[in-house]
């Protein structure tokens, strides 16, 4: 199998995934049956319990067709509540109320004599090989994926990936990070994402068209963009909400890079959050580290948009051909380049 081609200057960490962001940790809940293609995918920020130890996280919507949850509350206060989770677009309901039902299981004072929980939900479409109509999503499929979360995990057509398509190939879970330097501090940021977006004579991998070569050789039509891409970026560099959203914000360079325009209708999300510290659930006031410095950003923008490029291309190379409902079939990346002429 081909592997995907190093992305920019910076060094990667030791698994080359978000998870070489110290405490992060990913789990998978695959379904792979005949017209059922789909998944839950789990991202824990740390090992605790994230209602009582908020995490600071920030979005930026870079194309808002979608149908996520918990968003809105995100950017009002710039902390996370839940673990983050990932599935197809009918399954985010289903989902929320499992995040909500773990959340009251662990703070039984939940919606009583505290407030309310912020679940978090990010959705694509996969109903080109899935039946979303079947509703096979339920909650105890969260509960797998939170509960297998661990550092090392799968990609490609695992989890909520397994159904996803991207450049009208097969796509799914993707995962990347960067080592940046700044002032003598070394800091890791990892990308995970969720690649259902793209047409094929738009992919371009290190700067190479390669989906000209493959449409052309396909004869295919171009369609416009129906799919999306969910990035999740996690930093243990020290940063407020409002610099979460810049570095949020870069995710997009990565994206364009291999060849996105954010279609009309591609649903383009991206969430930073940062493990550097958290926020106790209960505190009177919060006790912030030493920020890093606007000026100082550059290198974590830099390292944003190389490991979300980087994870774009992992999803791809790491995926394999899928079929699913209706006769319907997604070729690999590597499957398609073994046919390229």
């Amino acid at each position: 199998m081909m592997r995907a081609p190093h992305i920019g200057l910076l060094e990667a960490g030791a698994r080359g995934t978000i998870a070489d962001v110290a405490g992060v940790t990913v789990g998978h809940c695959t379904l792979a049956q005949g017209a059922v293609q789909t998944g839950v995918t789990v991202v824990r920020p740390h090992g605790g319990d994230v209602y009582r130890s908020k995490v600071p996280a920030a979005a930026c919507v870079i194309n808002g067709f979608g149908k996520s949850i918990g968003l809105v509350q995100v950017e009002e206060l710039g902390v996370l509540e839940t673990p983050i989770a990932l599935t197809n677009t009918f399954g985010v309901g289903t989902v929320a109320n499992a995040q909500i039902r773990a959340a009251i299981a662990a703070n039984p004072r939940i919606g009583r004599e505290d407030p309310s929980v912020n679940p978090l939900v990010f959705e694509c479409n996969d109903g080109y090989l899935n039946d979303m109509q079947g509703l096979a999503v339920d909650e105890a499929h969260y509960a797998s994926a939170l509960d297998a979360c661990r550092e090392d995990f799968g990609r490609g057509a695992v989890g909520a990936g397994r159904g996803m398509s991207c450049f009208e190939l097969k796509g799914g879970i993707g995962s990347a990070s960067r080592i940046a330097r700044i002032g003598g501090h070394v800091h890791t940021t990892g990308a995970l994402v969720l690649a259902n977006f793209g047409r094929l004579a738009q992919l371009t991998i290190a700067g190479d068209a390669v989906g000209r070569t493959l449409h052309a050789a396909r004869d295919a039509c171009q369609k416009p963009e129906q799919g999306s891409i969910i990035m999740l970026l996690a930093t243990d560099a020290p940063l407020d909400a409002r610099q979460l959203r810049r570095l949020a914000a870069r995710a997009a360079a990565g994206l364009a890079r291999t060849g996105s325009v954010y279609g009309h209708g591609s649903g383009d999300i991206a969430l930073a959050f940062t493990t550097a510290y958290t926020v106790a659930h209960d505190a009177d006031f919060i006790a912030l580290p030493p920020l890093v410095s606007d000026a100082r950003l550059d290198p974590l923008f830099q390292a944003a948009a190389d490991s979300v490029e980087q994870a774009i291309l992992d999803a791809l190379f790491n995926a394999e051909t899928v079929a699913g409902r209706d006769g319907h079939r997604r070729l690999s990346l590597n499957d398609a380049l073994k046919q390229r002429p």
